[in-house]
């Protein structure tokens, strides 16, 4: 089954107003359907005589050495789509030897995400995304916990100063999780009751201050997400940070911003090597890895893809979704000349018909 059919597979057995929250962005939906597009204005000029028959891809990422160049981007509420929810993303991502981002609005608690991708693998890399938390308790309890359950990385996301506006959302009604589930990683958090949850408040006010704070408070290396501006990405190194993940959240906040792989060759070159840059938006295919890398991202992230195939077909699906997109990746740098991602150099993208 291919991740086309995949995505119409879960798109058929999931809830409409479900599938709309997860396949929706903000606005008018420009930029989630630019992130897509933007891979098809690029073209790959291969090499020849020098491949390989055995090629290696992987990847060293703070807190995940060896590890694919493909990982799960944080998305939230995955017991929403199916009901082992993130356990199976936990355990599906673990035996492919993928990176696995859970979020502060995973519907199951870090410790059980963490645990969950130790029953298939006996070292996985678990990277806890959260958001910058007026309270500053609070986020230094969350970070507490994920060092407790084992993470080893955080993920701090910066593109959220409010809440995206998604006009699907709005008009299905779906303003909060319905009865049964919760964002667990919140419960029992300072400021509580026994038991009880808060809320994942945005924090407009967030600043460089608080980038430094968090690098301080943990042993943990952050890494910071949501970053399309080259000189912030050179303000987030400056500030402890230990890699840049370009995104724009997947066009689910800002309708009005660049597609996230047209930012990257600048983020790239403003970062000049410090730390590892990675993306996140839009890629679907194998080769849309290839140009990234290409481009100069380490790795990239899969977000709605990773969630059709978990509605589809739960662990197994995304298993598959992630094992097609290693294979059609490694088949596509061996039609580039590859033995080695480093193979892939920024003079082997090309503008299609004069589009960039």
């Amino acid at each position: 089954m291919t991740l086309r059919e995949l995505h119409e597979r879960a798109r058929k057995t999931l809830d409409p107003v479900v599938y709309d929250y997860v396949a929706g962005g903000a606005g008018e939906e420009r930029v989630l359907a630019a992130n897509e597009r933007a891979f098809d204005d690029y073209a790959l000029l291969p090499r020849v005589l020098r491949g390989s028959a055995v090629r290696d891809t992987a990847v060293d990422l703070p807190g995940a050495p060896r590890t694919a160049p493909v990982f799960v981007a944080p998305t939230a509420f995955h017991r929403l789509v199916h009901p082992d929810g993130e356990l199976a993303t936990a355990r599906a991502a673990a035996a492919e030897g993928a990176v696995l981002v859970t979020g502060t609005a995973a519907t199951t608690a870090v410790r059980e995400v963490v645990a969950a991708a130790r029953e298939a693998a006996p070292d996985p890399a678990v990277w806890f995304q959260l958001y910058p938390h007026p309270r500053g308790e609070v986020t230094a309890a969350l970070v507490r916990r994920a060092e407790d359950a084992g993470c080893t990385a955080l993920v701090l996301t910066v593109d959220s100063p409010v809440f995206g506006r998604h006009a699907r959302d709005l008009r299905n009604g779906f303003t909060d999780l319905p009865p049964g589930y919760a964002a667990e990683n919140m419960r029992d958090l300072p400021g509580a009751p026994p038991g009880g949850l808060l809320g994942i408040p945005m924090s407009p006010e967030a600043g460089w201050a608080h980038l430094a704070e968090l690098v301080r408070g943990t042993a943990l290396p952050v890494l910071v997400k949501g970053v399309l501006h080259p000189d912030d990405a050179r303000q987030a190194v400056g500030h402890g940070a230990a890699g840049i993940i370009v995104s724009n959240h997947g066009g689910r906040q800002s309708d009005a911003v660049p597609a996230a792989v047209d930012c990257l060759p600048a983020l790239v070159d403003a970062v000049a090597g410090r730390v590892p840059v990675l993306l996140d938006g839009g890629v679907r295919r194998g080769s849309d890895v290839a140009v990234a890398l290409a481009l100069g991202a380490r790795a990239v992230g899969l977000g709605r893809p990773v969630v059709w195939g978990l509605a589809a077909e739960g662990e197994a699906g995304v298993r598959r979704v992630l094992a097609t997109l290693r294979d059609e990746y490694d088949h596509t740098l061996a039609l580039c000349g590859g033995r080695r991602n480093a193979d892939l150099t920024a003079d082997m993208v090309v503008a299609k018909g004069g589009a960039r």
